[in-house]
């Protein structure tokens, strides 16, 4: 799966959220479908209504129940890893610097096993 982005910010209320995913689908289009859990960021009306206004099915996982989400829980753990818990920031623009030279090297240069060992990049390619 290839990286499309990620929004650092201290808070992600749901505004945000759909600011940032209008960004995205001008580049990509609008998903069919988002998994997400049952943060107020994605219960809200604001977000459900851009959702239905945009033809997404918004498939929430059950209530403490992150395993339904698994893909995305071993993400988070990978980013924390290798990227927010290894460093200490100054600001904002230091942790978004840092995290676009992640994507880069995550989409680009590291092979992935669930890809036969190919990179996302590389990956579409062939898809």
């Amino acid at each position: 799966m290839t990286i499309l982005g990620i929004d650092i910010g201290t808070s992600m209320p749901s505004f945000r959220v759909i600011r940032y995913l209008d960004q995205l689908a001008e580049w990509q289009g609008y998903p069919k479908q988002i998994r997400v859990d049952n943060g107020s960021e994605f219960t809200s009306s604001v977000f459900t209504d851009w959702a239905s206004a945009h033809g997404v099915y918004v498939d929430y996982i059950e209530l403490g129940c992150p395993y339904q989400n698994a893909y995305i829980e071993r993400f988070n753990r990978s980013y924390r890893n290798e990227v927010s818990d290894c460093y200490l920031f100054n600001d904002l623009n230091e942790v978004t610097q840092l995290t676009e030279e992640w994507i880069k090297v995550y989409n680009n240069e590291r092979p992935h096993d669930s890809l036969n060992d190919m990179t996302p990049t590389e990956y579409r390619q062939v898809a």
